[in-house]
């Protein structure tokens, strides 16, 4: 064993040259002869397993200590051996890739952090063992810890260390990820004021259009066109470089983006709304304004309109209402309505109200209104919407009314819900749904527990007694619970009966429990 560990490390550690023919068939047969067998192997994880169970029951001697050690040792060097083949870094003879211990140690600083230290072991890997399977790697290596240095020399030797690898070594296994990195190091020059990394993001952003491609309606991209969701292509990525950008630098960059209109460019420009609405500044409000209304691609057009809730002006309100009074794409009039919904101007407030009565408004982008109202809390939009409802035929956009208006909260509400719910002259549905979210309303004077109890007994339609018992399960006052053991003793339907005892029986309550003995010992 001796023997063999020491020959296994003279093949790792020896850095000499190539042997002769006679002597690599020597080696060989050596080599055959003293490689472990998967006998051999299994053999040693036994002792070493037999030695450990051992070591358990007793203190090990000095002379079994020192075999275990051994063993071990020889072992984790055999497993090395074994990586070593398996990863092809091992040369014919046995010996190891003269630039792998110089690899390794580049590695590891890396792993530690240490990029300093690990850009400089690289580099010294690229000049000494230029021509080793590692040298291409190697120089993306370097460049990333130099990315990771992050002052300006740094990533300016990590830019020239990308350009060598693309140059020398097109083949190595990090080239695709290098385009990312190479983003990323201009942005980070870009982001400390470097115009020329500014205008290399801006020409990576430019799409390459075949020239016999035409204009289409944004549904059907010619191959090779960017997808705003492909993060792997190269032109998304220098976009994604943009939002890391001042908007000084990055706007100007987004704008000749959005100036493109050919087919091509469309994933490229649905990006660049993205970025462009999170910046600030008149220049973002008159790009966004000109997109949404001349952009040729309906999906870019759109999310100009929806980025346009992010500008609060005047103009973008007035734009929006232009939008949705003359669009006759229902989608982009659905971006336009939440857009103004989340402008605080309350000119926006009365455009939408306005807009949902309007003649032959979709009843898609009406309830879009009625939701939208709803969420706007105030008296205004409150009385508006219970003012409609009497005005609606259709029963969807009326159900959207209630709930609007239970999200709005509020005892005039909890009221109205109430009078919705008692009024006999009312669709079912629609009471039914009234009751249903007057009883979500909380403790309201309209819709306290008291008010809600007492209901019960005046409900002639066996339907609204159902919602009502749905009702009181949901609440958590005492008063709700003993509504429902009422019921189980005294109402005279038996189907009631049994709604109102399954919802007993989920309760936790001892009263509860005391209800279900007694039924049981009937």
């Amino acid at each position: 064993m001796n023997a063999l560990s020491l020959l296994l490390t003279a093949a790792v550690m020896t850095q000499q040259p190539a042997a002769s023919a006679a002597r690599l068939a020597d080696l060989s047969r050596l080599q055959a002869l003293l490689a472990p067998s998967a006998a051999q192997l299994a053999g040693l994880s036994g002792q070493l397993a037999e030695l450990s169970r051992l070591q358990t029951l007793q203190a090990p001697s000095a002379l079994q200590a020192a075999d275990l050690a051994r063993l071990g040792a020889v072992q984790v060097e055999l497993s090395a051996v074994q990586l070593a083949q398996a990863d092809g870094l091992w040369d014919l003879d046995g010996q190891q890739d003269s630039a792998f211990s110089l690899w390794s140690a580049a590695r590891r600083a890396l792993n530690r952090g240490e990029y300093t230290n690990a850009a400089n072991l690289f580099d010294d890997l690229t000049r000494r063992y230029a021509a080793s399977r590692y040298a291409g790697d190697a120089h993306y290596w370097g460049a990333f810890s130099l990315y990771r240095v992050g002052d300006d020399p740094s990533l300016r030797r990590a830019l020239t260390l990308l350009d060598t690898q693309k140059r020398r070594y097109p083949q190595a296994r990090t080239t695709r990820d290098a385009a990312t990195l190479r983003v990323r190091i201009l942005t980070a020059l870009a982001r400390g004021g470097d115009q020329a990394a500014a205008q290399e993001l801006s020409q990576a952003a430019q799409p390459a259009v075949p020239p016999s491609v035409g204009r289409d309606d944004g549904r059907n991209r010619p191959a090779g066109c960017p997808n705003a969701d492909d993060d792997d292509d190269m032109r998304i990525q220098a976009l994604n470089g943009l939002m890391q950008m001042d908007a000084a630098n990055a706007v100007p960059i987004l704008k000749r983006v959005l100036a493109k209109r050919d087919p091509c460019s469309a994933g490229l420009r649905r990006k660049a709304v993205f970025i462009l609405s999170q910046k600030h500044g008149e220049d973002v409000e008159n790009i966004l304004l000109d997109v949404a209304r001349n952009d040729p691609d309906r999906e870019v057009r759109s999310q100009a309109v929806f980025w346009l809730s992010q500008v609060p002006s005047d103009r973008a309100v007035n734009m929006l209402d232009s939008i949705l009074r003359t669009s006759t794409d229902e989608e982009i009039q659905k971006k336009a309505v939440f857009a103004l919904s989340q402008q605080q101007n309350p000119r926006a407030g009365e455009i939408l109200r306005a807009y949902v009565e309007r003649p032959g408004v979709s009843t898609e982008v009406r309830a879009d209104i009625i939701f939208q109202l709803g969420q706007r809390r105030g008296t205004e939009n409150a009385a508006f919407l219970r003012g409609l409802y009497a005005r609606l035929t259709d029963e969807d956009l009326k159900a959207k009314v209630i709930f609007s208006l239970s999200q709005q909260g509020g005892d005039e509400n909890a009221r109205w819900l109430m009078d919705i719910a008692l009024n006999e002259r009312e669709p079912i549905e629609m009471r039914k749904k009234a009751l249903f979210w007057v009883g979500q309303s909380g403790n309201t004077s309209a819709a306290s527990i008291t008010a809600l109890v007492g209901l019960y007994d005046r409900m002639q339609n066996t339907e609204m007694k159902e919602t009502l018992i749905f009702v009181y399960s949901q609440r958590s006052e005492p008063e709700a619970l003993d509504k429902l053991i009422d019921i189980v003793r005294h109402e005279q339907n038996k189907e009631l009966r049994k709604k109102a005892l399954f919802w007993v029986g989920q309760s936790h309550d001892p009263r509860a429990a005391r209800l279900l003995e007694e039924l049981i010992n009937q």
